[in-house]
């Protein structure tokens, strides 16, 4: 009996450490995928498409909008990007694992479309933490930092909208807690029905 994969939407503030809890699951579990996302932006040297994005026309993707094949989309400084809704279906369906790392209003948009997805926040273990994470990059002004750590506290109102949080104060463990999250899920009720009416009917 084969298995459906499951999808696993991070998110999290500026900060929280987001990509590097995701790059250090992928590496313990290579089985599964980073969702590939659509742009119509141009490729940059050495990225391929299919494997770092589906590159699109504009046209291309606004038809894909109107026949509602995306999960979720953005426009970002005068591009779009957005998460195939059949891409993911058809990784899961094969029994791969998609994890996909977005921001908080793509993942309730994903949400809306995609419930049985699970969903978790990852917070820093305070926010006097976050501000030090975010002024260490040593990559942006005082200006911006402070936008950007308003904008943490505004996020940190979502929470509730997800199924799990996360605190990341050391990595290892932050991933260990995502792996015992994704497992419980393949254990519930509600993902078993096959194994259940085959266990029924005594087969």
């Amino acid at each position: 009996m084969k298995r459906k994969g499951l999808l696993i939407v991070i998110s999290g503030p500026s900060g929280a450490g987001k990509g590097t809890i995701c790059k250090k699951w992928m590496q313990n579990n290579p089985e599964a995928l980073f969702s590939v996302s659509a742009t119509t932006r141009a490729p940059r040297p050495m990225e391929q498409n299919g494997v770092n994005y589906f590159f699109k026309s504009e046209e291309e993707f606004e038809t894909m909008i109107e026949q509602n094949d995306f999960l979720e989309y953005a426009q970002v400084y005068g591009n779009y990007y957005g998460t195939p809704r059949k891409y993911v279906q058809q990784k899961l369906m094969e029994g791969r694992d998609v994890i996909l790392e977005i921001d908080i209003q793509g993942a309730l948009k994903v949400k809306e479309r995609f419930d049985k997805g699970i969903f978790i926040f990852i917070v820093p273990p305070s926010m006097e933490e976050l501000r030090t994470r975010i002024v260490k990059r040593g990559t942006e002004d005082a200006g911006i930092i402070l936008k950007r750590f308003n904008s943490a506290f505004e996020e940190i109102n979502f929470i509730q909208r997800y199924n799990y949080i996360v605190v990341n104060d050391i990595v290892e463990e932050a991933v260990r807690k995502i792996e015992a999250i994704v497992l419980a899920e393949k254990c519930r009720v509600d993902r078993n029905t096959e194994l259940i009416m085959q266990l029924q009917g005594g087969t």
